[in-house]
Parts: C-alpha cells; structure tokens; sequence
C-alpha cells in the first residue's frame, strides 16, 4: 500500500509507477497545459493521457511546463498513453505511437496500452507494442478493459505478460474475479473512473463513512482504493480538487468501513462494457 502521492508500485519488469496520477479524460487540449502543470506543481508525477483523448499536446506542453516551474527531470514523471485499437494493424499500431510521442514531444514512453480490446482484435497491436517495448522507446506495456477472456486470450500468445489492466473500478463496480484473475498473474489493476464520474459521491454510505471521518465522499472512495492496492488515475481540472484527491494518506478506514463500502457493489458500469463495445 502506498503512503504518500510520491510512493511508487513495482510492476512486473520492475517499472515503478506512482500509486496516485492525475488523468486528463475530456479535458480540451487548450485547457491541457495548465491542468497538467498544475498537476506537477501540486505533486503527481504520473500523467495519464490517450490518443482519443486528442489533448495529447497539451499534455505534452503542460509536462514541459510543470518540469521547468518544479526543476524536475524527464525521468521523475511517469507518462501514460494508450493506443486507439479500432482492429489495428501491426504498421498502424507503430504509427499510430511515434505520433503519439510526436503529440507529446518526448523522447520515450513510461507506459503504453491497448485502450480497449474490442472483439478480440488486439494480437497485432500486442505484437507491436512488444517490439517498441524491446526497441527501448516504451518503458512497460500494458491493457485497458480487458476482461478475464481478453487476457486468456492474450497470455496464449504474448511473449511479454502486461504490466497493468486499467478498467473501470469503483464500490459499485468493484470487479473481484478480474482482479483476483490480475493477481494471479502478476498484472497491476488501475482504476480508471474510480469516482464513478462523480455518481458514487452522493451515496449515503459514502457520506456516513466520509462524515465520521472528517473527509469528503471523494476521499473516502480513493482511499478505499488505496488500501487495496489499487493503481489510480484520478481527473480533476481544479487545483484545489487535486490537492483534495491527495489528501487521503493521514487516515484509515477500518474492517466495517471497507465491508460497508464493498456491500455497495452491484457490477454498475458508468462506462461502455469492454465485451460488446467495438469500432
């Protein structure tokens, strides 16, 4: 478990990713800059963006930006993207990354994944992202809404086992068998939505449990994220909202607070379900 916004987890190839990061999901690439160096100036040192998000220059601006305002290095920021996989070739997926690094104005990728693995139409995308991997320019590799049928099927032919699985994760959403099958193999979970876009905030047992504990709703949930080692990648465009989201390391929650908090799930999807969702 981590106990601090710098803290760092150890994927299975050794990458260390920070536990907590700041996502820029739906924030327009003119806004991205600022979101994004603020970020850094505030403490993340993870930025997750993607190539449908089409704010990949601004983020790349924005992590220029923030390095030079804090005197940080490239190498003490940990960067995500993830590649559209709309039934790529193995050419398109190597294209569809040098410009995505191109976008971003960087010289490597920490961590690059499959965005979504449609009707199983990623082992060409996988085989590619393999070879950057080995090429030096992707520092670990990974997937987005996978299922467990998904990653049986990639395990049956990848030379290199993901590092991560970024789904969508919240109290109603809270996806056991995925992250016991994860588990098993080595694979990381991150949310991704863990707010459930805000929906989960006005639960009264979130409320009751953010009550005795002198916090917000929001902190309540990450940190029931948190103390199960669950990656996060949390958005928010106000500074102040992302100082909030990383204030949830001077507290706990307790055995009934958790078993409160785990009664709440009923398999509720905010976002597309990854087994019939394709482009």
């Amino acid at each position: 478990m981590i106990h601090s916004l710098s803290d760092k987890v150890t994927f299975n190839n050794g990458t260390k990713i920070p536990g907590l990061g700041l996502g820029v999901f739906q924030i327009p690439d003119e806004d991205t800059p600022e979101v994004v160096k603020n970020g850094i100036i505030n403490g993340y040192r993870l930025i997750d963006t993607a190539q449908i998000y089409g704010n990949e220059v601004g983020t790349g601006i924005g992590i220029k930006e923030g390095l030079a305002a804090t005197g940080l290095s490239r190498e003490e920021l940990f960067v995500t993207s993830k590649v559209w996989n709309n039934h790529l070739t193995y050419d398109e997926t190597i294209k569809a990354f040098e410009e995505t690094l191109n976008r971003l104005a960087l010289d490597y990728l920490d961590l690059y994944l499959i965005h979504w693995p449609g009707k199983n139409a990623f082992k060409e995308s996988w085989q590619a992202l393999e070879d950057l991997y080995a090429a030096g320019k992707i520092k670990a590799i990974g997937v987005s809404n996978f299922e467990i049928h998904h990653l049986e099927e990639l395990l049956s032919f990848a030379k290199i086992v993901p590092v991560v699985n970024q789904v969508e994760l919240h109290p109603k959403l809270t996806q056991q068998p995925l992250r016991d099958f994860c588990k098993k193999h080595d694979i990381k979970i991150q949310a991704w939505s863990p707010l459930m876009q805000g929906k989960i905030l006005n639960e009264s047992v979130v409320k009751a449990i953010a009550e005795k504990h002198q916090k917000t709703p929001a902190q309540i949930v990450l940190r029931w994220d948190i103390q199960q080692d669950i990656l996060l990648v949390v958005k928010s465009v106000h500074e102040q909202r992302m100082q909030s989201n990383a204030d949830i390391f001077d507290f706990a929650l307790d055995t009934i607070d958790m078993e409160r908090l785990n009664k709440l799930n009923e398999a509720l999807r905010s976002g597309p379900d990854p087994d019939v969702f394709d482009f």
